[in-house]
């Protein structure tokens, strides 16, 4: 296995997985690949080209095409130079092309008719949106793949190496919709990732700002924020942000105008398995640090009252 595709290898430990799954797992997995194929076998695609990420520099901004450009010792800094970091733990970069956030809202324009016409029913992107679209399920699974593999793992190993980024395996990729009658808003929230990726592709807006209150682990989801854990972040259309998908965070009312963006919710099957086996304190969580503290403040205190 080791010379063949990577898709061979996709197919291949997929198929393992499937085996050593239950029963009713693998029964949601059947339909939900029969669903997926009843949709591809149906759909006309408008732009073919952007299934397949065969031309990277019609994607993506010349700043991070160089970034990646070789995998020499440099790399890291390289990706470390096209990052800012306005909040801790949040990071935001120029990504995508304007011609291809212009393709990829014609394409979800052109299902969402495909929809209304067949009068198809589609599972939306997740429970919080009721407008938007599975990228994954009219086949641009691949593209997201190659995107996560080639690009979001390399950022995500050095920015998110505690939640698992430098093992992220399987992604959920889709498109959210804001604006008059589609979702206006979007309350605090945590994402089902170990790393979310977040780009704005238009169209034209005011509002939708995303805002930020801290990470936490389940245990510590509703305890308050600290000042500085609170952040507001303006979309700019093509470019991305990055923050773990256990940092509180919502959107905004989207005040005038429609606003569209690409998530992809990266996951890490290793670190979850991992994580079943954490006794106490979760190292990433504001809340588990801040008690961390506390509890060796304590001790520091009591060993200084033995001497004195």
């Amino acid at each position: 296995m080791l010379n063949v595709s990577r898709e061979s290898k996709h197919r291949y430990m997929r198929e393992i997985l499937r085996r050593y799954s239950d029963e009713g797992e693998r029964n949601r997995i059947k339909k939900h690949n029969e669903y997926r194929q009843r949709i591809i076998s149906n759909y006309q695609p408008l732009y073919r080209d952007i299934y397949q990420m065969n031309a990277t520099t019609a994607f993506f901004v010349p700043s991070f095409i160089q970034a990646f450009a070789t995998s020499d010792s440099n790399r890291d800094e390289r990706i470390r130079n096209i990052m800012s970091e306005p909040a801790p733990g949040v990071y935001t970069f120029n990504m995508l092309q304007p011609g291809f956030c212009e393709m990829l809202l014609a394409e979800v324009a052109n299902f969402e008719k495909w929809i209304h016409e067949t009068r198809f029913r589609i599972m939306r992107p997740n429970t919080m949106n009721k407008f938007g679209a599975v990228l994954d399920d009219f086949g641009m699974e691949p593209m997201l793949e190659k995107l996560m593999e080639d690009f979001i793992r390399h950022i995500s190993r050095i920015f998110f190496a505690d939640v698992g980024g430098f093992v992220l395996d399987s992604h959920h990729g889709f498109v959210v919709e804001y604006g008059y009658n589609r979702d206006i808003e979007l309350g605090l929230h945590v994402d089902d990732s170990e790393v979310t990726l977040n780009v704005c592709l238009g169209k034209h807006f005011s509002g939708g700002e995303l805002f930020f209150k801290g990470v936490r682990c389940d245990k510590h989801m509703n305890t308050e924020a600290l000042p500085e854990e609170i952040f507001d972040y303006s979309h700019v259309r093509g470019h991305a942000i990055m923050h773990r998908g256990r940092h509180r965070h919502g959107a905004r009312a989207t005040t005038t105008g429609d606003r569209i963006n690409l998530l992809l919710w990266c996951r890490s099957s290793v670190f979850r398995e991992l994580r079943k086996h954490q006794k106490e304190f979760e190292s990433w969580c504001g809340e588990c640090q801040r008690e961390k503290r506390e509890r060796l403040n304590q001790v520091v205190a009591a060993k200084k009252g033995e001497f004195f």
